[in-house]
């Protein structure tokens, strides 16, 4: 079923396209690009994200097949509001040398298996938890924020080989994470070759 597109929410993409040409991008990667500058209102996430849009396109097949989808924290989940999400952070507990929001991914991999959408947009060492498992992902959105391992983990991400999407600065977080997910969530699967529904 389509959206019904809120006509501040037009306007604010009319403005933003305006703005800034992203005609020349594919389908999905202009869904996410534009949904993530949107949730930001930042252009600049225009040159510094990094995706594929053969892994897009893979993800949002899975995506609209079912895959589950893992958030890291509770920030995340609240703003995808198409698709109920997974997040153990409230079970997890911390200890020696790891964070509770490296437990939970640890704990949403025992819950989930392989094949699973995980959306990061706070933790650092959540994301740098996910890279030690063996969770064969439809696709990591890995955007946490923060001065301290962001864009470490985000680079440690890129060089893994999984499919993804990233950026290279230290900003990030939960609102573009999620809009990076609801960009694929949003975009219907009969119509990858128009861009204008991905609003």
């Amino acid at each position: 079923m389509n959206r019904v597109v809120h006509p501040i929410e037009q306007e604010s993409f009319r403005r933003l396209r305006a703005r800034l040409d992203t005609s020349y991008l594919p389908p999905l990667s202009r869904a996410v690009v534009e949904r993530v500058i949107h949730s930001a209102a930042d252009l600049g996430y225009a040159d510094d994200l990094v995706l594929d849009e053969g892994e897009l396109a893979t993800a949002h097949a899975a995506l609209h097949a079912g895959a589950p989808v893992v958030v890291d924290v509770e920030m995340v989940a609240a703003g995808i509001t198409r698709r109920e999400t997974v997040c153990r952070l409230r079970d997890a507990v911390s200890g020696p040398g790891l964070t509770r929001s490296a437990h939970a991914m640890r704990l949403a991999y025992e819950q989930v298996g392989p094949g699973a959408l995980w959306v990061i947009g706070c933790a650092p060492t959540a994301l740098e938890e996910l890279l030690t498992l063996d969770a064969s992902p439809a696709l990591v959105v890995g955007l946490p924020v923060g001065f301290v391992g962001a864009a470490e983990s985000k680079a440690a991400l890129r060089g893994s080989g999984l499919p993804a999407v990233s950026n290279v600065s230290e900003k990030g977080g939960s609102a573009v994470a999620a809009a990076a997910l609801n960009a694929l969530l949003y975009h219907p699967v009969s119509a990858l070759s128009d861009s204008e529904e991905t609003l």
